[in-house]
């Protein structure tokens, strides 16, 4: 097991993918721009989580894209998800470019929600409006500084830049533009925020916890360790009051048992010099009183705390409420390919409808909105066994995608789900597999596909179906069928 630990470490860095994150408020508009380095033929758009192509505006078109641009005109709350560029090259060469957006509610109080910022400004006074250029025939409207709109001749105003003359420390904050977007002689509005810091030693930010979510329930087995990280972000540059600790039902950990309980702390700069450190509460033996009790994270630094409480539950000894996940490479043009067909087709209806197995397909039953790494890596743990399509396309690393590489990681290593490889094409060799696939396959071989590409299976009865069924869990629907065999 340590070799196939190594195996899909190896894998999980192979994978070539860059991404990127936006936030936008809800009922602006949003342009997004691909970012390809070089020249290229054309760019595909599409919905990361459901696989379909964004197509070029239309009359009514909310959400369209062209060339290197996506446009949200306007923005709604479901519009948060994933979205993909692909880059078609001259020499039939493509990558790919994984996008965030997250869209937030005006909330009545709140101006400019701190997360809806880009990188950082720092030092000379010069912050441009960021995303800006993304946008024609747009005029800046007005610029705010921690909310509050800016005056004073200590400010120039340049067409997508605000000048600060000679910034100090008291200038460090959140700076916002607020600009009109017209397209199509409709108008719309659009604001983005940056973070501008001096050339000082350090700026304090409000603490933010970036893991353990609030709420969060750990699942653990009785006199097992557990380790418990909490990482949070305090400002920028090292901080002369940081504090990352945990609590246990409100008493600092450093008051218990140091045998059972102790932290272990680092910290680290990270993009634009921020600050965080990061506390791992490491308990050597779960006990029953765990259960009962409230674990806290507590950021501290000179502006304020913030607080996220995790609770502990047993592992439950049966639940798996999945008969097999399926993982898939996806197809990136807009007809439905075989491999999809087979995969929403055919092989419900033979497990699902004839046998009674409960599959849980990427695409059919994760529901847009949902975090997708969180997602899937919960499905999969829910899920008793993994079935793997493999195909021509699987030979190329960025066809699984990175959060299926990290959830599958998991489900082996942590969970000793099973794997089966159905081979829907001929492979040949395998050498150009991934190696975590490659020794997943030396170890039990696949399940060949026999039938012509485009055909459907003589009988749920083949040989194809029967090798299926005997590496997936007996279920009562399948045990009656083999006693009546």
């Amino acid at each position: 097991m340590g070799y196939v630990c190594l195996i899909f470490l190896s894998a999980f860095f192979l994978v070539s993918m860059t991404s990127e994150s936006f936030d936008a408020m809800e009922g602006d508009a949003l342009v997004i721009k691909c970012p390809p380095r070089s020249s290229y033929v054309r760019i595909t758009w599409y919905h990361t989580d459901s696989n379909k192509i964004i197509p070029a505006e239309e009359d009514g078109s909310r959400i369209f894209s062209s060339k290197r641009f996506l446009w949200f005109l306007p923005t709604s709350r479901e519009d948060s998800g994933n979205y993909t560029c692909v880059i078609h090259y001259s020499n039939n060469g493509t990558k790919e470019f994984n996008i965030s957006v997250q869209v937030h509610p005006y909330k009545q109080g709140i101006c400019f929600p701190s997360q809806i910022r880009y990188p950082n400004n720092t030092g000379r006074g010069k912050i441009v409006c960021p995303t800006f250029d993304n946008y024609k025939n747009a005029t800046i409207i007005q610029w705010y500084k921690d909310c509050k709109p800016i005056q004073g001749e200590r400010y120039f105003k340049g067409d997508k830049y605000i000048y600060i003359n000679n910034p100090g420390k008291e200038d460090d904050g959140f700076y916002t533009c607020q600009f009109i977007y017209t397209h199509n002689g409709k108008v719309f509005n659009v604001s983005a925020t940056r973070i501008f810091v001096s050339n000082v030693k350090y700026s304090p930010l409000p603490p933010q916890i970036l893991f353990p979510k609030h709420k969060d329930v750990i699942e653990v087995d009785l006199g097992a360790a557990l380790s418990l990280k909490c990482q949070a972000r305090l400002g920028i540059k090292k901080q002369p009051i940081a504090v990352v600790t945990w609590d246990v039902n409100s008493i600092p950990v450093k008051y218990f048992d140091f045998s059972r309980f102790h932290e272990e702390t680092v910290f680290f700069e990270g993009h634009d010099q921020e600050y965080y450190r990061e506390t791992t509460l490491h308990i050597t033996e779960i006990k029953k009183e765990d259960l009962q009790a409230n674990f806290t994270c507590v950021a501290v630094n000179e502006m304020e705390n913030t607080k996220a409480t995790v609770t502990l539950q047993l592992k439950a000894q049966y639940g798996k409420i999945y008969d097999a996940y399926i993982i898939y490479p996806k197809s990136r043009t807009s007809e439905a390919n075989f491999v999809e067909n087979f995969v929403y087709q055919i092989l419900p209806d033979v497990l699902e409808n004839k046998y009674g197995y409960k599959l849980c397909i990427y695409g059919r039953d994760i529901c847009p909105g949902e975090d997708t790494a969180s997602a899937v890596e919960k499905r999969i743990q829910k899920s008793r066994r993994l079935i793997i399509i493999v195909t021509q396309q699987l030979i190329h690393h960025e066809d699984l995608a990175y959060d299926q590489h990290i959830a599958l990681y998991n489900a082996l290593i942590q969970n000793g789900a099973k794997v089966i490889l159905l081979e829907m094409e001929t492979i040949g060799t395998y050498e150009k597999l991934q190696e975590s696939l490659k020794y997943i396959i030396k170890q039990q071989g696949t399940v060949k596909w026999k039938e012509p590409p485009t055909g459907q299976p003589q009988s749920s009865n083949s040989k194809f179906w029967k090798h299926v069924r005997y590496r997936m869990p007996l279920t009562h629907k399948t045990s009656r069928s083999a006693n009546a065999g």
